[in-house]
């Protein structure tokens, strides 16, 4: 019988599961990830979950047959996610949000008997993204009160459950939802930090000439306090010299150090008004 080549999205599925996702794009594999969240009870969970989504950059909300309306409640928790709860797909039924995804995890904290067996957190990312390759993905969380229902968990490729404390094992739903999606974002990114520019705390490097002029200012001054005998120099000033080398020296870490040695040759009571010490 002649080869049948299997369906194109099998063969992205199956190239997904057996290669990591690049990662050159984790922002795009994030942006695949719904989070599904079913029969919410409480508008301030509504929110609190779009507030965890958009601090770990995840925007497809999807809200599958809400008991409570998105009201000024679900905003005020959102804390400036408004753009996630203003794009959020409300449907009818699970198999409706699911629509178009290539796999689904579902969160339990109850193990059932029915249904895929639950991985932890952290077993069950790492593959969730490798899923996302090949399209988009599911997070499917449950009811406040209830979680899913055995329907619905069956309905998902997989089961995730968070490692709580099994003597109190309940997370509010905005916190399990943090939870997952910060998993995600660690996975996706390898656990490397933001990338938010922020303004160097820092000056230019001090000149080599400069820390040389420190470190005879410093000589002098623990001389003259009595602290550094030059009959019995010990290592005291190689040391020191290794130390200030380690810290990597800027032009005004030199000013305030060198200030500090001026104010203890030259005390002029608690407050000096000068700049940069002068050169000596």
């Amino acid at each position: 019988m002649p080869r049948v080549a299997p369906p194109e999205s099998f063969r992205r599925i199956a190239h997904s599961i057996m290669n990591p996702l690049p990662s050159d794009d984790p922002a795009a594999a994030l942006d695949r990830v719904r989070v599904v969240l079913c029969r919410t009870s409480h508008p301030g969970n509504v929110g609190a979950a779009a507030r965890a989504m958009k601090t770990m950059g995840l925007s497809r909300l999807y809200l599958v047959q809400p008991l409570c309306a998105v009201d000024a409640v679900a905003t005020a928790r959102a804390a400036g996610a408004d753009d996630v709860l203003a794009a959020a797909v409300v449907c009818d039924s699970l198999v409706e949000a699911l629509t178009g995804c290539v796999h689904a995890a579902a969160l339990s904290a109850r193990p059932r008997d029915l249904g895929p067996a639950a991985a932890g957190v952290r077993e069950a990312v790492p593959s969730l993204l490798r899923m996302a390759a090949a399209g988009d993905v599911a997070l499917v969380f449950g009811n406040e009160t209830s979680g899913l229902a055995n329907e619905e968990l069956q309905r998902c490729q997989q089961a995730v459950a968070i490692p709580s404390d099994p003597r109190f094992a309940s997370l509010n739903l905005g916190a399990a939802v943090q939870v997952l999606a910060y998993e995600l974002r660690m996975a996706a990114y390898g656990g490397l930090p933001p990338t938010t520019p922020a303004t160097p705390f820092a000056s230019a490097p001090a000149t080599l000439d400069e820390i040389e002029r420190f470190h005879e200012h410093l000589e002098r001054v623990l001389v003259a306090t009595g602290f550094h005998d030059p009959a019995r120099p010990r290592r005291l000033l190689p040391k020191l010299r290794r130390l200030f080398g380690r810290a990597a020296l800027e032009k005004d870490e030199i000013n305030i150090l060198r200030g500090i040695l001026d104010s203890v040759e030259t005390p002029t009571g608690p407050r000096r008004r000068s700049a940069e010490p002068p050169e000596k």
